[in-house]
């Protein structure tokens, strides 16, 4: 999803709606006045009022759906980023997964639920109250589109709902929250298809079906590709999930004496070395690393005292900057770049001495090396110049949906 415009905020959360909303929005206007025209005589510009007021209604019932989910993720202690409205529907942005399925099965029936309560309430309003017959059938249609919508949301394949609840029950088999994501996917990827099949094959055997069909069609493609989605990132978390900081670990780094001056060390390796591909350095002596040299510490120190100041009077000690054990899982390198901000962290030996470094763009070649999906070094040098992923490859947020199973 791209992100749309904030029109406001629900219980704390953000609301957004896309621009591809308003299309949508026109189109059930523009459907449900053509509806009230002939089914209920209605007048031509009360019809459109009475269209419009349908579909606000209906969007209204989506948001509350979302809602569903956002409330008990918020619940959960999760935190919800945004809710936003588009073409199909909408969607409700979390920060993180649910930690257990039981959790993710929470939050998923929520929104189904909610709408199911509304078809209730609803079909009841419609029936107990006494409403202007034409408020009545409005309210009976609107029900109805409530019952359509958790009945639909319950197909179980990803996106949709039903998606979520048969990710969370493979994953309560299984005891493997990929293993859940990978099934939910595929059979989401199969409905998807089926959709889009049904739908040509509607509008080539009925070509009066028309916007039905051609609808039906563009509803299976989104979820195709949605599901598809899903798909390569339940690949690529299967992918990180085998691999350790050993095999993503690279030897660019240096070791300087620490007994030497900072202004040796400026002129015999910073000098040196290109400013573009700067590796790590760290300092030791008697044998012993005494930590790591960063570089801004220079811009930090007066230039006249470069040649009385030893290296070591500057360096961070291995125990108070950000490391990880060889045997550490890659999730746990992603994560540790991240929350520290990091150009790359430093890996430590069983022994506690440095064995290498890693920055994102050895994450990156390892990840595709265990996917034997080639890369050119070329992309990989850019992501470590640049200290970031591509934004095609969140891999912060695919780690974060991880967990641990």
């Amino acid at each position: 999803m791209q992100p749309g415009r904030r029109v406001g905020t629900i219980f704390g959360i953000p609301l957004l709606i896309d621009s591809s909303w308003f299309i949508i929005l026109a189109l059930f206007t523009f459907s449900n006045a053509m509806t009230l025209q002939r089914g209920a005589g209605f007048d031509a510009p009360i019809a459109w009022v009475a269209g419009l007021i349908l579909a606000l209604a209906l969007f209204g019932s989506v948001l509350l759906h979302e809602l569903g989910h956002s409330l008990v993720a918020k619940f959960q202690g999760i935190k919800v980023n945004s809710i936003t409205l588009f073409l199909f529907g909408g969607v409700a942005a979390i920060e993180e997964e649910p930690k257990t399925p039981g959790r993710a099965f929470q939050v998923a029936i929520a929104g189904p639920a909610v709408s199911l309560a509304l078809f209730f309430i609803l079909a009841a309003a419609s029936q107990v109250l006494a409403l202007p017959t034409a408020i009545a059938n409005m309210v009976r249609d609107l029900a109805y589109l409530n019952g359509v919508l958790a009945i639909f949301n319950m197909i179980p394949g990803l996106p949709l709902d039903g998606g979520q609840v048969l990710r969370a029950a493979v994953w309560k088999i299984t005891g493997s929250r990929i293993q859940g994501l990978r099934w939910a996917a595929n059979a989401g990827k199969t409905l998807g298809w089926f959709a889009i099949f049904l739908g040509i094959l509607l509008y080539v055997r009925s070509p009066q079906t028309g916007f039905s069909a051609v609808w039906l069609a563009v509803i299976g493609w989104f979820v195709m590709s949605q599901a598809s989605s899903y798909s390569r990132i339940s690949d690529l978390q299967a992918a990180i999930a085998h691999l350790t900081a050993s095999a993503a670990m690279t030897r660019h780094f240096r070791v300087v004496d620490a007994n030497i001056t900072v202004d040796q060390f400026n002129t015999q390796y910073i000098q040196r070395e290109g400013d573009d591909d700067m590796p790590a350095f760290y300092a030791s002596s008697d044998g012993r690393y005494r930590g790591m040299v960063l570089l801004d510490d220079l811009q930090g120190l007066e230039r006249s005292q470069w040649d009385v100041t030893v290296v070591h009077y500057i360096v961070h000690p291995l125990t108070d900057i950000p490391s990880i054990a060889e045997t550490a899982p890659l999730q746990d390198v992603i994560e540790k770049l991240e929350a520290h901000n990091l150009r790359y962290i430093t890996v430590l030996s069983p022994a506690e001495a440095v064995s290498g470094v890693i920055d994102r763009g050895d994450v990156v070649r390892a990840v595709a090396q265990q996917m034997k999906v080639p890369i050119p070094e070329g992309i990989i040098r850019k992501i470590k110049l640049d200290g970031s992923y591509p934004s095609g490859l969140p891999l912060e947020a695919i780690v974060k949906s991880m967990g641990t199973d």
